[in-house]
């Protein structure tokens, strides 16, 4: 009855448009006071604090403030000029342009919905100047950008080792190298999803396959695309290098990354850098505080979810409808699919490990492959209507509405469904790296 109660109410205020903090919140405080009267109330408050009171959870916003500053200090548009340089001569070469340049900002910011606002104000109208509709353009940025929360370091992962880690000791680290290869994957599926458009659209006249390609660059511009992008493609290096050196844990990286990003900024902006600071710590500390609410609303709702059994009565509700893992783990993957498309992942994470969590455990698949599958389910709820933040940020640059854009997404998420499906019966695609590099 109370799991009724808690999830209906919280279904019935998103389904209101009640932002998804709120309706955390508001739901777990109508069972609380159902339940215990004003004195459910008292724990509130401790159980909010101790959420975000943990050290693993200062690499997020150190993390949103490395990737803001790499966005100011015009980080993105030298990796996009060397992606062009590289490869955009070549038939359909700004599709790969802009996977590429998604899973390198990836690298930095840890976000899917700042990778496509990053990368999308470029090469949303690049695409579109090279013939492809606006809908598609913002379809493959909005796609892509879902690649943030997969490729490490991922703020998604970071919330995902947290609540599991109350369950079971499961390592950031190696859920980060759990990612690289899945993240990769989803990054060729959209390539060829992008193809299998531009080929649809050809056979029906709507541009030719030569008509706007771009020069092939010479050497000498390469060279210097190259020069420009390095402090970009460092990044990635410098920060799982150093975590996986052994330099520095996963937080500290974070904080590695500012610092090097103010670095940069100095050599590259000069005195300009102080004039933005203003600027790059407001819009951190928004989007940080915009996570950290969510986060503290959620723990409340799965304080209630693990004290009055609920996780558990869940659990065994699920195991009930088959013994077959296959079965199971498919009806799981349409459970998180479906909820992807309503609600972010971090609220996701924390409404949906404590019930799934056991199940996985009494199947014996790892919890590595668990993290990383249900991280791609919520990468591809990010561009999966109606609620899909990258949807609404690429229509917002490409200038077309939600309905749109939402058409010519359809590709891209059957794409990735199938690279979902390899990653879920096929454990070997996320475990191969930290088992090869005996990441624990």
């Amino acid at each position: 009855m109370i799991a009724l109660f808690l999830f209906g109410a919280f279904f019935v205020l998103i389904f209101l448009r009640v932002p998804i903090a709120l309706a955390l919140g508001i739901s777990s405080l109508i069972v609380l006071v159902s339940s215990s009267g004003l004195y459910g109330l008292e724990a509130v408050t401790d159980i909010m604090y101790t959420s975000v009171a943990k050290f693993t959870l200062l690499a997020i916003p150190f993390f949103i403030l490395a990737g803001v500053i790499m966005d100011h200090v015009g980080i993105s548009k030298r990796l996009i000029d060397f992606a062009q340089a590289m490869v955009g001569h070549m038939k359909g070469g700004i599709v790969l342009v802009t996977v590429l340049v998604a899973v390198f900002f990836a690298a930095i910011s840890g976000s899917g919905p700042a990778t496509v606002a990053a990368i999308g104000g470029i090469l949303i109208p690049a695409m579109v100047k090279s013939g492809y509709k606006k809908e598609t353009a913002g379809a493959l940025v909005a796609s892509s950008g879902a690649v943030g929360i997969i490729i490490p370091p991922s703020i998604a992962f970071i919330v995902f080792a947290v609540v599991a880690g109350d369950q079971i000791p499961i390592t950031i680290n190696r859920l980060f190298l759990a990612g690289v290869i899945p993240g990769l994957l989803m990054g060729v599926a959209f390539i060829i999803a992008a193809f299998y458009v531009r080929y649809r659209e050809e056979k029906k006249g709507f541009f030719h396959a030569d008509d706007h390609k771009m020069e092939k660059a010479t050497g000498k511009e390469r060279l210097d695309a190259f020069v420009k992008a390095l402090p970009g493609l460092f990044i990635p290096v410098i920060i799982l290098g150093g975590i996986y050196g052994g330099f520095f844990t996963p937080t500290e990286a974070a904080v590695v990354a500012v610092v090097y990003g103010l670095v940069v900024g100095l050599v590259v902006l000069r005195g300009s850098l102080f004039k933005s600071m203003y600027r790059i710590f407001v819009d951190a500390s928004l989007q940080t505080a915009v996570v950290m609410i969510i986060v503290s609303a959620a723990s409340v709702f799965a304080y209630i979810i693990t004290t009055e059994q609920i996780a558990r009565d869940l659990s065994e509700i699920i195991l009930g409808l088959s013994t077959n893992p296959i079965v199971i783990l498919l009806l799981i993957n349409v459970l998180l699919l479906i909820a992807g498309a309503f609600i972010d992942a971090i609220s996701a994470y924390y409404i949906f490990v404590p019930i799934l969590l056991p199940i996985m455990i009494f199947l014996e698949v790892d919890p590595t492959v668990f993290g990383v599958f249900m991280t791609v389910n919520l990468a591809i709820g990010l561009f999966t209507p109606p609620v899909g933040l990258n949807l609404y940020v690429a229509a917002g640059i490409s200038g077309t509405n939600i309905i749109e854009i939402s058409k010519g997404v359809l590709p891209f998420v059957i794409a990735s469904i199938i690279v979902l499906m390899l990653i879920t019966y096929i454990p070997v695609i996320s475990t191969f790296l930290p088992d090869l590099l005996n990441v624990k």
